[in-house]
């Protein structure tokens, strides 16, 4: 009987391993940072609209869509691009200097080997 299959060993992670760069940070920050305060904006600003639109229905006045962006929408994103700032400087600082101790530690045992 022959058998369709055979047994590979997977390839070396240490091929795609690469060290780590603190110049990529602050690209890695501002984009998250854009990101998120964009989609924080475009859902406080649908919150706003919505809640713009049932206070001007319950009053029985035409909605003035002006204070949804200029009351609601602009401050939520401010603070949560603050927020979100500090919060992705924190955690990539700690990732970075994990991965700098974790690559100086495989050079160390690849030198004791």
């Amino acid at each position: 009987m022959t058998s369709c299959c055979t047994l590979e060993a997977m390839p070396s992670l240490a091929a795609h391993v690469h060290k780590p760069v603190w110049y990529l940070i602050p690209a890695r920050v501002l984009l998250v940072t854009i990101i998120l305060t964009l989609l924080s904006f475009a859902v406080s600003l649908f919150l706003g609209i919505l809640g713009t639109l049932v206070g001007a229905g319950l009053r029985g006045i035409h909605p003035n869509m002006t204070f949804a962006y200029r009351h609601v929408a602009l401050p939520v994103a401010s603070v949560a691009a603050a927020v979100v700032f500090v919060s992705a400087v924190i955690m990539e600082v700690k990732h970075y200097r994990r991965a700098r101790v974790l690559d100086q530690m495989e050079q160390q045992m690849g030198r004791a080997s």
